[in-house]
């Protein structure tokens, strides 16, 4: 029995379907908006809302600059204390710092008397005090009655560069017997002012001049 299939031809390929295939295009997924969450604050009651900001502190008013002499004298009445301005304030200033110091006076006269010192102002000075200050030195002039110049010599180290300095010092002393000569080694010491230049006094010769 022949077979009734008949061959048929298979279609030639061509060159357009031999072209790899294109890729389809990607459309964009269109979606839609998202709708915005509903605040929480909507359901709340109104009386949760904030409270009214509280009403805006007064500037302060600018302070006046004030110069050097008004701070001063504000600062005076503020202490209580003016400065007199008046002739008449003045004096009265100078009444009562008179009285200030005739108080002191007569406190220092009590404690003096309390103490047995005779006499006011400065006594002499006593070779056995010890805040007297006492020098030695040599006589160079003794040709004004009761008076003797004395030259005092000191040498002493520098503390910072450690060299000998040599030093010398020319003082008036009182000689009230004309004892010392030029040229003898003597002992002075510190009193109370005599004259113009003399404050010193002699206390003893310690070596004579040959």
């Amino acid at each position: 029995m022949a077979d009734d299939k008949t061959d048929t031809p298979e279609p030639e390929e061509t060159p357009e379907a031999l072209a790899p295939e294109a890729p389809a295009e990607e459309t964009p997924e269109v979606t839609e908006p998202e709708t915005a969450a509903e605040p929480e604050a909507a359901a709340e009651p109104e009386a949760a809302a904030e409270p009214e900001a509280a009403p805006a502190a007064p500037k302060p008013e600018p302070v006046a600059q004030l110069t050097a002499s008004e701070r001063k004298v504000a600062a005076r009445e503020r202490r209580g204390k003016r400065r007199p301005s008046t002739p008449e304030e003045r004096l009265e200033a100078r009444k009562a710092k008179a009285a200030s110091r005739s108080r002191h006076r007569a406190t220092v006269k009590a404690k003096r008397a309390k103490a047995g010192i005779k006499g006011e102002g400065t006594p002499p000075a006593d070779p056995g005090d010890r805040s007297a200050k006492v020098r030695t030195g040599k006589v160079v002039s003794a040709k004004a009655d009761k008076t003797i110049t004395v030259k005092i010599e000191s040498a002493r180290r520098h503390r910072r560069y450690q060299k000998i300095v040599r030093s010398s010092a020319t003082l008036h002393a009182h000689d009230e017997t004309n004892d010392a000569n030029e040229g003898d080694l003597v002992r002075v010491i510190e009193t109370r002012p005599m004259s113009a230049l003399k404050r010193w006094r002699l206390t003893e010769v310690l070596e004579r001049a040959k």
